[in-house]
């Protein structure tokens, strides 16, 4: 006989509580006992005359009682057969409230009804958790803060229907388990120490109920009946009906005259017929239950720790979304089956009211119609159905999934209250102005998405030759998924032929509209921007998204026009554009950033919000995991080409005029500079640039910023066009590399009097310009210069703290807050903290980091820290204006602050380098570099990564050079914002006099790997070295640390900042 240690050994391994474990033992070897699980028909007989709870609902009632009941809701289902990934009591179930707002809402108002803080607890599972915590420390915070609100449901292993051993995956580890059914109650009341808590707490009563039930709310009557008749258990029952002939039936057992509960899956297919006999098996389980806390412990101690409740055996595939993968058992406990080891236990029979469950999407619409109105946070039948709610049957092939009922629906729910029978053949839409009466039945044989008609519909109706959706019209088209599309920290980057390659582009945007959805985002509200950088096979993704989004229900788009769209200039659109009722949900920015652009180098796509910043990891990580599974995507092909090349507006309608799309090609460059003009001193900026004295330089390096240098520079500041350089944006960006550095800005560079070191070289005569700047290609970074003088980016950001009071926006705003930085960046910032009393942060690599910061006080209700600076050592600097990163913010900061130190016109030019050294002057020098090793084998760089992460203990209190690690790990991040942990980002060697060494894979390389080396050395007094010589001790220490050379074959950086 096949052994049970396999899976104790499993569960063990994975911390799983011996009483849950004794209890999956127990269905295993009932399993392997070659039980079926089975309940013959002459075995039993049927249930006997029960109490109605209608004949003692005009008693007394005990509200004293309260005191010691606990109310638990069962809240471990995902709803996977109804298509869903995350908590099923978290689907919208009547307006805006879900099953969780419902629930919460009937115990905050019967604690105040009674004035007594009825205990209330949830058993989530290890899929529902996190999303249901979240979503009770968003809504209801006293709630969530309540001690003891949540009790894990356990997880079993699933069985190899062949070996009967533990199933494997060797996709995801997490298809290896399986909840146990919510039996498992007992068991995880136990392995919890709650059973005992509650018992120790005084606690007597348990009313327990599943989650979608919004009818089970505590009743005193029922309570107080209990509480009289001192059963130790008590199910509460309804009468079966014929929609109610397939669920489980309440039964006495011939063999000791005890009540028992048979499921469908206990019943043999030879008795079916007596199974669904109505007449005979009365009264089903509504999985409502009323237990005795204290004899459920005496039977739980009587047993050995656990209650050996019925085995329910159930057939299914180790990957759920897989049919083809292994067959395994799933082997599940029911709770309500514990009737049968009560001894005296009971059963009532309650009215339907107290059962209103959704378990298809049938139920789903019925509840969401007008057959449903709202008391005291329950649904109730609406009076006007005449004491009979309607019969809804849609077809089980079109619409067994939510998905498919909410694009049939997003015109709105029908009015059912006047309908009798609906039945529905087919695919169809519905709107609200629809209105069902008596018996209908609808029929669409045709393979396109029908509309019901407007008002009131009765009988028949063949919608199959009826007009369709003409150019609306989605198509779905199968795939299967393509590897690697993980998204890096800003996005997923390819090369360009892969992203054209077939469904490439297509499986990525289908996976992020899922994730969107799936995070409760209507897109049929509010705007979809999209736009880019302009560089190769832009304007061709921009057409395929456009209709993929009419496909996925987006009835508006905002495209930049060109498809020209800076990253920051999204976020000031999707922040700042209205008017209210069309602002944007988020958006799609078509950018690989700085890396090269054309036709043989890289593309990128990203998904914005709806606050303007990064999708957060949770959304990215939704939308990869959507990628490894994705089976098919929709799209309108016959949706017409926009033109995007000038302002104006597109408006396609539907063939049957039942929907319109509108497309709006909007300026690119109006939302952002009007923002900035609101947070500068224009006029100020503008008296310094018309000093005849001072000059200046912006390179655009053929970006997308050309158009906003232009528009802010020219058109604003009314400098001429000249100091524009490379401002006409190219989809290559002309050959070049538009990343802002010493080394691929070396027009520029050498316009300023520099090298690409940062050394400075001999002009001769040559006039050089008093400030220069740079952007990359889609314009959220930066490289400030002065005339021959480099400021990294680490000091660019201390300084424009320093200075942030010159800028209105911080000054009007009672002063700057908070600054952050990610980790690899340079200490400079944290002295200006200390010095000017900020709030200070530390954050991985990427800038959705800093939009949490930002956003504490708005969407989290936590600390204010805005207004607020933040910044990377990549170049990358900005403010809570936008949640992105910004050049050209960051050039009209550095603008502001030479026009502060400069306001006397006659005086000589206070220059860039000046107000640098001034700063080190006061707060000491961070010397700082950053080497790039591009284009390093992966698998090596990943290796060299992994062994510096094994070696971190060792090296504590190592002496390298003169040198001594006081610290070597991983850099982990704790959110303070919202709790999140952020892990491996970045391995760290921290010296005893506060040098530090980094090393860091980027996530934003096309192809290959980018092995980034970051070196800082803090001086107080030796502020005028050269950084090269500075650092270079610390440089070799790091070399020799990371033994670079042994695994990416070289010591010799592709770029040096």
């Amino acid at each position: 006989m096949p052994s049970f240690e396999p899976c104790r050994t499993k569960m063990e391994a994975e911390g799983i509580a011996q009483s849950a474990i004794s209890a999956f033992e127990s269905t295993f070897n009932s399993l392997v006992s070659g039980n079926t699980g089975l309940i013959p028909e002459d075995t039993i007989s049927p249930s006997p005359d029960l109490v109605k709870a209608e004949t003692f609902a005009g008693d007394e009632v005990d509200t004293s009682l309260l005191a010691t009941t606990v109310v638990l809701k069962l809240n471990g289902g995902l709803g996977t057969g109804m298509g869903l990934d995350k908590a099923k009591s978290l689907l919208k179930v009547k307006g805006n409230d879900t099953f969780l707002d419902l629930t919460a809402k009937q115990v905050v108002a019967m604690r105040e009804e009674y004035k007594s803080k009825v205990k209330f607890m949830l058993m989530n599972s290890f899929s529902t958790s996190a999303d249901t915590l979240e979503f009770f420390q968003q809504n209801y915070p006293a709630l969530a803060g309540e001690e003891g609100l949540e009790m894990l449901q356990n997880k079993v292993p699933k069985i190899d229907a062949e070996t009967l051993e533990p199933a494997t995956s060797k996709t995801d580890a997490s298809n290896e388990w399986c909840p146990p059914g919510h039996g498992d109650l007992y068991a995880a009341l136990v392995g919890s120490g709650r059973l005992d808590e509650l018992l120790a707490a005084g606690f007597k009563y348990m009313f327990v109920s599943n989650s979608d039930n919004l009818g089970a709310s505590l009743d005193l009557h029922i309570l107080t009946y209990f509480a009289k008749s001192d059963a130790p258990f008590c199910m509460e029952c309804c009468e079966r009906t014929e929609n109610d002939k397939k669920g489980g039936h309440l039964a006495v057992r011939k063999s000791d005259n005890q009540l028992i509960l048979r499921e469908s899956a206990m019943c043999a297919d030879e008795d079916e017929a007596a199974f669904q006999d109505i007449t005979k098996h009365r009264f089903f389980n509504t999985n409502n239950l009323w237990i005795r806390l204290d004899k459920l412990k005496e039977i739980i101690d009587k047993n050995g720790g656990f209650i050996p409740l019925p085995m329910i055996k159930n057939k299914k595939t180790v990957d759920p979304k897989d049919d083809t993968s292994q067959k395994v058992i799933q082997l599940e406990t029911a709770m309500g089956a514990a009737i049968e080891c009560f001894p005296g236990s009971t059963a009532i029979v309650v009215p339907r009211t107290r059962f209103a469950p959704v378990k298809k999407c049938n139920d789903l619409l019925l509840l969401r119609s007008d057959a449903y109105i709202m008391e005291n946070n329950k649904p109730v039948l609406n009076p006007a159905c005449g004491g009979k709610a309607p019969i809804i049957s849609l077809d089980s092939k079109k619409y067994k999934l939510v998905d498919a009922l909410e694009e049939a629906t997003a015109g709105g729910i029908p009015s059912l209250v006047g309908c009798k029978k609906l039945t529905v053949k087919g695919l169809i839409r519905m709107t609200r102005q629809t209105k069902f009466v008596g018996e209908v039945s609808i029929v669409n044989t045709s393979d396109e998405t029908k509309l019901i008609p407007s008002g009131e519909v009765t009988g028949d109706l063949d919608l199959t030759t009826a007009t369709g959706l003409g150019e609306l019209k989605a198509t779905v088209v199968a795939t299967a998924p393509i590897a690697g599309q993980k998204p890096g920290t800003s996005g997923l980057r390819k090369k360009t032929k892969e992203f054209m390659g077939e469904n490439y582009l297509e499986n990525f945007v289908q996976s992020a509209f899922d994730a969107i959805k799936a995070g409760g985002t209507n897109l049929s509200e509010g705007s979809l921007v999209i736009g880019g950088d302009g560089r190769y096979f832009n304007d061709k993704a921009i057409q395929i998204i456009i209709q993929m989004g009419v496909a996925n229900g987006v009835k508006r788009f905002w495209i930049g026009e060109n498809g020209l769209l800076s990253t920051p200039a999204v976020s000031a659109i999707i922040r700042e554009r209205g008017p209210v009722w069309q602002k944007a949900f988020g958006a799609f920015i078509l950018t690989a950033s700085h890396n090269p652009g054309g036709p043989e180098e890289d593309f990128g796509i990203k998904y914005n919000c709806e606050n303007g910043g990064p999708a957060t990891d949770a959304t990215t990580e939704l939308i990869y995991a959507n990628t490894t599974t994705i089976k098919k995507y929709k799209i309108c092909k016959d949706f017409p080409q926009v033109d995007i090349t000038k302002q104006g507006f597109t408006t396609v309608k539907a063939a049957d005029g039942s929907d319109e799309i509108n497309v709006e090609v909007i300026s690119s460059t109006d939302a952002h500079i009007n923002l900035l003009k609101t947070a500068f001193d224009f006029p100020a900026i503008k008296a310094l640039l018309d000093r005849e004295d001072f000059s200046m330089v912006y390179d655009c390096m053929h970006g997308v910023n050309g158009p906003y240098a232009k528009a802010c520079l020219v058109d604003e500041l009314g400098q001429p066009e000249s100091v524009c350089m490379n401002a006409v944006p190219k989809d290559d960006f002309n050959g070049g590399h538009a990343d802002p550095n010493l080394t691929y800005a070396k027009e520029l560079v050498a316009m300023m009097g520099l090298d690409r070191k940062g050394m400075t070289i001999d002009t001769g005569d040559k006039k050089i310009p008093s400030f220069g700047a740079a952007a990359d290609g889609d314009g959220d970074r930066n490289m400030i210069l002065g005339s021959k003088f480099f400021v990294s980016p680490s000091d660019s950001l201390a300084v424009i703290a320093a200075y942030a009071n010159v800028i209105p926006f911080f000054r009007n705003q009672g002063g700057l807050k908070g600054v952050a930085r990610s980790m690899p960046t340079s200490g400079a910032v944290d002295l200006v903290a200390k010095d000017m009393n900020f709030a200070l942060f530390e954050t991985p690599t990427g800038w959705k980091y800093f939009g949490n910061l930002m956003d504490s006080k708005a969407l989290y209700g936590g600390t204010d820290y805005t207004p607020f600076i933040c910044g990377e050592e990549s170049f990358g600097t900005g403010s809570d204006h936008v949640r992105e990163k910004d050049g050209i913010w960051a050039v009209l900061a550095w603008l502001s602050i030479l026009a502060s130190v400069n306001t006397d016109a006659s005086a000589p030019l206070v220059t860039v380098e000046d107000v640098v050294v001034k700063h080190w002057k006061k707060y000491g020098r961070n010397y700082y570099c950053r080497w790039d090793f591009e284009g390093a084998p992966k698998d090596a760089a990943t290796k060299m990564m992994e062994k510096m992460r094994s070696e971190s203990a060792a090296n504590c209190g190592k002496t390298v050079g003169k040198y001594t690690i006081k610290t070597a790990d991983d850099f982990t991040y704790v959110d303070p914002v919202d709790g999140s942990v952020a892990k491996n980002k970045g391995i760290r060697f921290l010296m005893e006099d506060g040098s530090r060494i980094i090393f860091r894979l980027s996530g934003t390389a096309g192809s290959g790997a980018t092995v980034r080396m970051y070196i800082e050395q803090y001086e107080v007094e030796k502020i005028d070295s050269v950084a090269s010589d500075a650092l270079s001790e610390l440089c070799r220490v790091a070399l020799d640390l990371s033994a670079i050379k042994e695994y990416i074959g070289t010591e010799e950086p592709t770029v040096i900042t």
